[in-house]
């Protein structure tokens, strides 16, 4: 019975170098993978974000865009107003002098 302890504990002391290399390998190795993966999940976040960020340069600059061409239509619908509005002041000036010239006429023609 004795002699089945030893060659046990020989068998156990042979095994134990390995066990003992073979844990921080593999600690080391699961550690190394743990970052490789948190690298991984870093870069696709960040590259995520990088592209949300050129997708909100490409609305603000369609939006500058368009805010251009919207004062491109304001400025000329304030043009077409300007004119509408001068035109009808220009009838309704001709309108005024021609109701003083009928005025006029309506009195020479009274004294007469």
């Amino acid at each position: 019975m004795f002699t089945m302890n030893t060659k046990l504990s020989s068998i156990a002391f042979k095994k134990l170098p390995l066990c003992v290399l073979a844990f921080p390998v593999f600690f080391f190795t699961s550690c190394d993978q743990q970052k490789v993966d948190i690298d991984a999940n870093k870069d696709a976040a960040v590259d995520r974000l990088e592209k949300q960020e050129e997708a909100v340069d490409a609305a603000a600059e369609s939006a500058r865009k368009q805010v251009g061409e919207n004062a491109v239509i304001d400025k000329a619908n304030i043009e077409a107003e300007r004119k509408i509005v001068k035109g009808q002041l220009e009838a309704d000036k001709v309108k005024a002098e021609a109701d003083a010239e009928a005025a006029k006429a309506r009195i020479d023609a009274v004294k007469e």
